[in-house]
């Protein structure tokens, strides 16, 4: 928790009123954001991505697996947040499972489309090898480094850029099987399928502080939220998926309005984030050749 004094308070608030931050920025106006990929080897993928003073990484781990009853022709994708004690005093015990928790649910929601899967980021659809008998489980963990605020949007970002660093062995089935019986996989040691994040989204979280809300907002400036509302888009400006924290209630049509503003802003976002994966991966590619 940001310890602040009531001068401190009332000059973040003041600035946030006049459109102008205690760092300098606008309403709207982002941190500087980068992203280094291929930081794990032993991972598919990984990424870190710093926005600010807010570092996080997230690594992919793909196992073979076998589709649930319910949907035969789909893989599975699980999202876990550790909250390291490192990056905040208060995420030591409790607070910092609490807070994994929070996270993990938020991502689950926003890049999945929740327990239904309407409207995920993620196409399930392509991790299938052979339907309704195996598939690829992904396992995306991710961790906190060091929490300056916007948690949620860096951690989507971490993944987004790390799932874009996934490379997804080639299986070939080598043997059909009837019945319940499992075929039998050849698992390539050369060939790669890298995975498509055409449709991985982007989170957008405003942050309302007194009239107005205000995006990428830091650990001081979150310290004087109303509330806060997390909105997935993704390249083709679709809503992918919406939470919302914080006790405070918002009319419908200040919900509308957010979902506009962040509709806008993911286009910069993604633009931004494109630009410094793709320049990621050319430094990686140019490191192993």
């Amino acid at each position: 928790m940001v310890g602040l004094s009531l001068g401190e308070k009332h000059f973040i608030k003041g600035g946030i009123d006049q459109n102008i931050r205690s760092d300098g920025r606008k309403r709207d106006s982002y941190r500087p954001i980068f992203v280094e990929t291929g930081i794990i080897p032993q991972a598919n993928g990984s990424a870190r991505v710093r926005m600010g003073a807010t570092e996080v990484i997230a690594s992919v781990k793909a196992e073979l697996g076998r589709p649930s009853a319910l949907h035969p022709d789909k893989g599975k994708v699980a999202i876990f947040v550790d909250c390291s004690a490192v990056a905040e005093p208060t995420f030591e015990g409790r607070g910092g499972e609490e807070l994994s928790a929070e996270l993990s649910v938020a991502l689950e929601r926003c890049l999945l489309g929740g327990t239904s899967g309407a409207g995920a980021g993620i196409d399930l659809t392509s991790l299938i090898v052979a339907e309704g008998k195996i598939c690829w489980d992904l396992y995306i963990d991710s961790l906190v480094i060091s929490s300056d605020g916007n948690l949620l949007d860096a951690l989507a970002a971490a993944i987004k850029a790390a799932l874009a660093n996934t490379a997804i062995p080639k299986v070939n089935i080598s043997a059909a099987a009837s019945g319940d019986e499992q075929p039998e996989v050849d698992i390539s040691d050369e060939e790669f399928l890298q995975f498509d994040t055409s449709a991985v989204p982007v989170i957008i979280t405003l942050t309302q502080v007194g009239r107005h809300y205000i995006v990428d907002a830091t650990s001081e400036e979150e310290s004087h939220m109303s509330s806060a509302v997390s909105i997935s888009v993704n390249r083709k400006g679709h809503i992918c998926g919406l939470t919302k924290r914080g006790g405070e209630g918002l009319d419908p049509s200040v919900v509308s309005d957010m979902i506009s503003v962040a509709q806008h802003l993911s286009e910069l976002l993604m633009s931004r984030l494109d630009s410094e994966i793709s320049a990621a991966e050319a430094e990686g590619g140019d490191e192993e050749l």
